[in-house]
């Protein structure tokens, strides 16, 4: 089965077309792209009309288009075949991911209007943490107000999660479903999760993919005062909104969310790309400190997203916090570029051999993910 993947965010969509039949690792890229939003007058809806066009026009008309959904809400713990229904529940989510969901359902009624009656599907970033106990994912606000809208932990990057699990489960020489691990996604966006026997047992994204680690522009963890403190000053929700969005994170210490551009910072030595990897850095060492002990001890520690994969000195950072606790950088294995790659999946392994906790960088392949369970799905083994 040929699988167009879309995979939209606030800036920009990344497409790939995959042939998922008789690959026996992954699924094979026919195509890919990168398309930047603000860069096209016509709109989400007119930009991605011309990417379809271009892929018909080069590739003839793919089976079906797969969709990576960053919010599902309650509503959706598993892919869902695309309908109209399922489009106005994906933009009414849009309040909890504002970055995200309204490209989404942007992109499927846009194919929708080009080839009706082609097969969408929807498969959502949260589906993998509501594994995640209640005791983890429940606020401790009153009853009513959690009833209402529900007021949750839901969880963020579980497609990019669930893969790197088991594609070290492979690398590792480990059973399906087995692995006990803290997988720190790292991008503009960032998390981190705790994951025991194969499932989501916590994570630091929450309600929204604004809470937890220090990111591009988001703030991650602040003292919900001080939202009140701005709506006193006369702040309104939409200000507050972005500031906190699009206006915090990496961008306010550093004035760059690009941690390229912040890492020559860095080593030049400005004030403010120190801070920005000092402040990052040990926001996520004290959650894998804290996920070690939820998942009972990590068989490993793993890096993924364009950061966590591409930044040796965000993970040498982060590694530094954590010396204390036994895990050891092997700096040799630790570099930018893709020369210490131990196999075709590009896996390695970035810690010594002494650490107490095997430190990996799992590539992230959101799409590949996608396309597979937009296939199973469809039942694509049945023809």
């Amino acid at each position: 089965m040929r699988v167009l993947v879309l995979n939209p965010g606030s800036s920009s969509l990344k497409y790939h077309l995959r042939e998922t039949a008789g690959v026996p690792t992954g699924n094979a890229v026919l195509h890919s792209g990168q398309l930047e939003w603000a860069d096209d007058q016509q709109g989400r809806g007119g930009s991605l009309r011309r990417v379809l066009l271009e892929v018909e026009r080069d590739f003839g008309r793919p089976d079906a288009i797969g969709h990576r959904v960053v919010h599902g809400g309650e509503s959706y713990t598993s892919p869902v075949s695309v309908t109209s229904d399922v489009i106005a529940m994906i933009r009414s989510l849009g309040t909890l991911a504002p970055l995200h969901n309204a490209s989404s359902a942007d992109c499927m009624e846009a194919a929708a209007d080009l080839w009706p009656g082609l097969p969408q599907v929807a498969v959502f970033d949260t589906s993998f943490h509501r594994s995640i106990p209640d005791f983890a994912s429940r606020y401790a606000v009153p009853e009513n107000a959690y009833m209402a809208h529900p007021i949750r932990r839901y969880g963020f990057h579980g497609i990019s999660v669930e893969l790197a699990c088991r594609d070290a489960e492979g690398f590792l020489a480990k059973p399906n479903g087995s692995l006990n691990a803290v997988v720190a996604h790292i991008g503009n966006g960032a998390s981190v999760t705790a994951v025991k026997a194969g499932r989501s047992v916590d994570t630091s994204m929450g309600m929204t993919p604004l809470e937890g680690l220090v990111m591009g522009t988001r703030c991650g963890d602040l003292d919900p005062a001080l939202v009140l403190l701005m709506l006193g000053e006369g702040a309104t929700a939409s200000d507050v909104d972005d500031i906190l969005n699009h206006r915090s994170g990496l961008l306010s210490l550093a004035g760059t969310a690009d941690m390229r551009t912040i890492a020559a910072g860095f080593h030049r030595g400005d004030p403010g790309a120190v801070l920005a990897v000092q402040a990052s850095s040990y926001r996520l060492a004290k959650y894998i400190a804290a996920y070690a002990m939820a998942v009972g001890g990590p068989d490993a520690v793993i890096f993924t997203g364009g950061i966590g994969e591409n930044s040796a000195l965000y993970r040498a950072a982060t590694l530094e916090w954590l010396r204390p606790l036994g895990y050891a950088l092997d700096e040799d294995a630790n570099l930018d570029e893709d020369a210490n790659q131990s196999d075709q999946t590009g896996i390695r392994t970035v810690s010594t051999t002494g650490s107490a906790v095997p430190v990996l960088v799992v590539p992230s392949d959101e799409e590949r993910a996608i396309a597979e369970s937009t296939a199973s799905l469809l039942g694509s083994d049945k023809k």
